[in-house]
């Protein structure tokens, strides 16, 4: 029985950059679609930014038609601002696939990390390097870009996972 190819969108939430990347997985093959960078005027207000992130995510939604999205968990980092701003760019990241219906995914850096290389702390060159070869018509010009491709492998190859099932049973009995 052959299975249909799912058209996913992986998320790097950022203020000034979020990183979106694009994959058809049929559970075997993985197919470049497309990937870049929105990004937010930094001299503009905070909710004028977060708009500008929500708009850009709902027009590549609009756009590509994935059915779903992952979306990379926030790290704590030294600088509680930073963290709070971080995790408002998420929230935007978030809500964007949902309001359109589309099953939302998070992964950890190390778990996404641990799936695409290997290792759960690999460098950005090892995971530029490894999207290179499991996504060899990529084109990407930025970390941002690979980050957010990387998410999306990440989503195909957990996606059918107990945890996923589990998640989307629940959405199921919602609608």
């Amino acid at each position: 029985m052959k299975t249909s190819a799912i058209r996913i969108l992986g998320l790097d939430p950022g203020l000034r950059r979020t990183g979106w990347g694009i994959l058809d997985s049929d559970g075997v093959r993985l197919s470049y679609v497309a990937s870049g960078v929105i990004t937010s005027p930094s001299g503009d207000d905070l909710a004028y930014r977060l708009r500008a992130l929500f708009e850009g995510i709902n027009g590549i939604i609009a756009s590509f038609s994935p059915r779903e999205a992952a979306v990379e968990e926030t790290f704590v980092n030294e600088n509680p601002r930073s963290t709070l701003k971080l995790g408002q760019a998420r929230g935007a990241a978030l809500l964007a696939p949902a309001m359109r219906g589309l099953q939302v995914a998070e992964y950890t850096p190390n778990q996404i990390k641990k799936t695409v290389v290997g290792a759960g702390h690999a460098q950005k060159q090892q995971i530029q390097a490894m999207i290179g070869f499991l996504l060899p018509k990529a084109k990407f010009d930025s970390a941002d870009e690979a980050d957010a491709l990387a998410i999306a492998i990440c989503h195909a190859n957990h996606r059918f996972t107990p945890q996923a099932a589990a998640l989307r049973l629940m959405k199921e009995a919602r609608t």
